[in-house]
């Protein structure tokens, strides 16, 4: 048994036979079935009666189902995984320059300086916008991932990015989710400067995840979001697509 598997909860139906089990956690304000796994015989119609506002992230299939039940569509997404050990990073990765007089600095700094930088990679009209005041964005996502009271503790192969006057300009945020290599966030500044960045800092992190021991390092990307070529690009595969639906 895995540590993930110990901390799933178990939703039962009328009758008391399990039919979903999830990790329990909020997102956007709702409680949260994350990484729900259909475990018995119709879980809709008990998701539906004892989980009415809760945000729910499974199968296409379950989300789906409930979509039709009047449920509606938070994320559409895939996850993607980079193996480590059979296909390995190359030796400069880790030391990869990041050019324009920018350079890599350890993930941890405040909140406070991070979130300029974070906000602005995510505008209104990018699917992974944050909604929200520039305060409940702040001390609801970014603070408790950077704490790693969210998604687990930040792992040293974490980086962020500064320019020449220390201004944080792009990150990309590691993390133990549950055991898992998980890459929670990969963000950069808009502007013809910073073009590139991204897909530079990943080859970083990668090179050091790959130093440090890690076999895997997986994500999650929105189906919108064409951020999903550089992951490909950089050696990840799809293993599996889900839908985050919030229910009736």
């Amino acid at each position: 048994m895995t540590e993930n598997d110990e901390q799933r909860q178990t939703l039962t139906n009328g009758q008391g036979v399990p039919v979903l089990t999830y990790l329990q956690g909020v997102r956007e304000g709702h409680p949260w079935a994350d990484l729900a796994e259909v475990v018995g015989p119709d879980p809709v119609e008990s998701i539906v009666a004892g989980m009415s506002g809760w945000a729910v992230s499974g199968s296409v299939e379950l989300g789906e189902q409930l979509l039709r039940r009047g449920a509606r569509v938070m994320r559409h997404a895939h996850e993607m995984r980079r193996d480590l050990v059979a296909c390995p990073p190359p030796a400069d990765w880790s030391s990869r320059a990041l050019g324009n007089g920018l350079r890599a600095v350890p993930c941890d700094l405040d909140a406070d300086a991070v979130f300029p930088a974070w906000r602005a990679a995510f505008p209104a009209d990018h699917p992974d916008h944050h909604r929200g005041s520039e305060e409940e964005v702040l001390n609801e996502r970014l603070a408790p991932m950077l704490a790693g009271s969210v998604l687990g503790p930040v792992l040293p192969c974490s980086a962020l990015v500064v320019d020449e006057t220390d201004c944080v300009v792009a990150g990309a945020i590691v993390t133990n989710r549950d055991g898992l290599p998980w890459i929670a966030d990969v963000f950069r500044r808009p502007g013809a400067r910073y073009a590139g960045l991204g897909a530079n800092l990943l080859r970083r992190v990668l090179g050091s995840a790959a130093a440090d021991g890690l076999a895997d390092v997986s994500l999650v990307v929105s189906d919108a979001n064409p951020a999903r070529r550089v992951y490909e690009k950089l050696g990840f595969q799809l293993t599996g697509t889900s839908l985050t639906v919030v229910v009736p």
